[in-house]
């Protein structure tokens, strides 16, 4: 079906209806019965169903439309929107065939533009009445909705790891676009990539003698931010065999003061460089620049001796590249000579 440019809301209810009609007569053809969904999986503690793959996603952030394009589902979306850095060269011709509804966060005027017959967010509050709209307006127009689990782990089975969240998304994707096959092996392949990070944990001095780390995202307005107990940085630390420095702060990215980094005098650091985002204080040179010019901040050993780790700063938010940064960090810890 082809789409007019721009659309009223209530064009875009009937072709989403109508977009479910012809997607339920091919899941007949499958052998599913009539008025079943092809596909239904749980979304952050919302049932998500799909009559048949679907043909004009929609991805409100980059982390969601990159998770799409390395599951070769180009060709089925309909925007993206929200980009921070740059599309990594892999990723490059598939994300220019993908029209761009926004370049930060869409409004539900942009999305519904693109008359969408699947939304999907790696966080809940890209689903807001004054963003894209919320999930439960979404549903009324008949356009389901996505969310990444690692937005939820309330909402999750005790137990699973950030990345094993991370790998379910791949997984539910899969069964909801009809590429399983290809979601399995992403999420096999990452798996194998964060069991061989880990590989060395053992020869990493353990209890009171592991390495302590600084995740230091960006500094803004002078102050630093850096990584909490519930983001992702914590279980990378526990992975490669280290220990998260603010692992009291049960926060992402909490802001704390410089003089707050000192007193947990980590064996080393890690900086995000966010220079493609081009904030104050998002570039690794200018973090580097406000710890040594630092008066007390400056005098740390890991400061001193020149124990920093430098890694793209998206990926220490999760998502499909996350596994990269995992492996630089495993391998920052055996250069600096933590591994035994």
């Amino acid at each position: 079906m082809r789409h007019p440019a721009r659309l009223g809301i209530a064009l875009t209810i009937a072709l989403a209806t109508a977009g479910c009609s012809t997607a339920a007569s091919d899941g007949s053809r499958t052998g599913a019965k009539p008025g079943a969904p092809a596909a239904s999986v749980t979304s952050c503690g919302r049932q998500v169903s799909v009559a048949g793959p679907p043909k004009r996603a929609v991805a409100l952030d980059q982390t969601s439309t990159e998770t799409l394009l390395e599951l070769g589902l180009q060709d089925r979306m309909a925007g993206t929107a929200n980009l921070k850095t740059k599309i990594p060269a892999q990723y490059g011709a598939a994300y220019a065939k993908v029209p761009v509804i926004a370049p930060k966060i869409a409004t539900g005027e942009q999305l519904r533009a693109a008359t969408p017959d699947f939304v999907v967010a790696g966080s809940t509050d890209l689903y807001t009445k004054d963003r894209a709209g919320t999930r439960e307006e979404l549903a009324s127009l008949k356009v389901p909705t996505f969310v990444s689990a690692v937005d939820c782990p309330q909402q999750n089975p005790a137990g699973k790891t950030p990345f094993e969240l991370l790998f379910s998304d791949y997984e539910n994707l899969g069964k909801v676009f009809g590429t399983q096959e290809r979601a399995r092996k992403l999420a096999a392949d990452q798996r194998a990539a964060v069991a061989k990070a880990g590989a060395n944990a053992s020869k990493v001095p353990q209890g009171d003698d592991r390495p302590t780390v600084v995740y230091l995202y960006s500094v803004f307005n002078g102050m630093p931010y850096v990584a909490g107990k519930s983001g992702l940085p914590s279980e990378m630390s526990r992975i490669v065999g280290a220990k998260n420095a603010f692992d009291d702060v049960n926060e992402d990215w909490p802001e704390v003061s410089w003089e707050e980094v000192a007193k947990r005098d980590p064996d080393f650091i890690v900086i995000g460089d966010l220079s493609e985002r081009g904030r104050p204080g998002d570039s690794a040179a200018e973090k580097r620049a406000a710890m040594t010019g630092h008066p007390v901040v400056s005098k740390l050993a890991a400061v001193r001796d020149h124990k920093i780790l430098e890694v793209p700063g998206i990926e220490l938010d999760p998502s499909v590249r996350s596994v990269h940064a995992l492996g630089l960090l495993a391998k920052g810890m055996k250069d600096l000579g933590y591994v035994r």
